[in-house]
């Protein structure tokens, strides 16, 4: 039965292996370079007051005339997170629903093996092939953007938006957790595909339903995984970061941030009292006299609250989201596996 399965596998095992081959020649070709520029802009031996040394090695990246850099670091987010969406839909999907639509599965199960490892065999053969593809490319794509990672954790102006690796956007493309959402995504299509008995269904059913968790954890679950750290502290009004002035008078006052590496979860300006800061106005504020505002601003004595997961937090939160991602996959696993059991030959 493994020999069976694997045989069955071969095509998409030898589709993965030419495109992990192909993202390794490129990071392997392009990433001792930014080793290199990371190395020589001093960061690797700065620890504080680091913002020139970042601003320095961003903007090598940027106007060194290496924009491949830029663009291998956003599109290996991109890959990161199409990668588990695919496996789930084209390896996850079919796997049973191709032999319940075709009719195959009778000479399996007609066979001397048992339902229970011919099910076994399928979800653990290409269940741990899925979750091997997205590790290797994870360890490739981490690693080859490990510089930038450690230049916007300094929290200096940098070439990316201060997207740290905590943050959701990149959170999900770098370290272990993908393994975890390779594995889920598999299992979602496997479990489609049982229910639905139809492969065109099930795949847009585990697209659909992975691309609303991708959604859902990152902005409802995540945030309270562990809970979030607070601070609050007087607001600098000399040194506000954005200063918004709407219909009406209403204010919307942001305070600069001072957590290198952090994932801010929220950033508000309170009153005194703990209220939400929303002005109004004073006609200082909506005039082109920048010093009058900031004078008015800090009579209010208003304070910054903060709400953020530190950067120390990557790993425990790395492992925490993908132990419940296995979880969740071996659960489905499990059903899988005693809907074959009950199924009707």
């Amino acid at each position: 039965m493994t020999w069976f399965t694997l045989r069955q596998f071969r095509g998409q095992a030898i589709t993965a292996a030419t495109v992990l081959a192909a993202f390794a020649i490129l990071l392997a070709t392009t990433g001792p370079r930014l080793v290199n520029d990371f190395r020589s802009s001093g960061l690797s031996a700065c620890h504080l007051n680091c913002g020139a040394l970042v601003t320095r090695f961003t903007s090598d990246i940027q106007n060194g005339g290496s924009t491949i850099y830029v663009f291998l670091f956003y599109a290996g987010i991109v890959v990161l997170y199409l990668v588990p969406a695919l496996i789930g839909a084209f390896w996850g999907a079919p796997l049973i629903a191709r032999e319940l639509e075709t009719g195959t599965y009778r000479l399996g199960w007609n066979q001397s093996v048992t339902r229970t490892r011919w099910a076994l065999a399928k979800l653990a053969i290409v269940g741990l092939a899925s979750m091997a593809a997205a590790g290797l490319l994870s360890l490739m794509i981490s690693w080859w953007a490990s510089p930038v990672d450690t230049a916007i954790n300094y929290g200096g102006p940098n070439a990316h938006s201060g997207l740290t690796r905590i943050d959701p956007l990149v959170f999900g493309a770098r370290g272990i957790v993908p393994i975890g959402y390779a594995a889920l995504a598999f299992a979602l299509g496997v479990t489609a595909g049982l229910l639905l008995r139809r492969t065109l269904p099930a795949m847009a059913l585990t697209l659909a339903v992975f691309v609303a968790i991708q959604i859902l954890v990152p902005t409802v679950v995540r945030p309270h995984i562990i809970p979030p750290d607070h601070a609050t502290t007087a607001l600098d009004a000399a040194n506000i970061a954005s200063l918004t002035v709407r219909n009406g008078g209403q204010m919307t006052v942001t305070g600069p941030v001072s957590r290198p590496g952090a994932w801010v979860i929220s950033n508000q300006t309170i009153t005194r009292s703990g209220q939400l800061f929303t002005g109004p106005a004073t006609s200082a504020c909506i005039g082109p006299n920048a010093r009058a505002c900031t004078s008015w601003l800090a009579s209010k004595h208003l304070r910054q609250s903060l709400t953020y997961q530190p950067a120390t937090r990557f790993w425990p939160l790395q492992w925490i989201e993908t132990g419940l991602y296995l979880v969740l996959a071996a659960a489905l696993g499990w059903l899988c596996v005693w809907r074959v059991r009950r199924r009707q030959a």
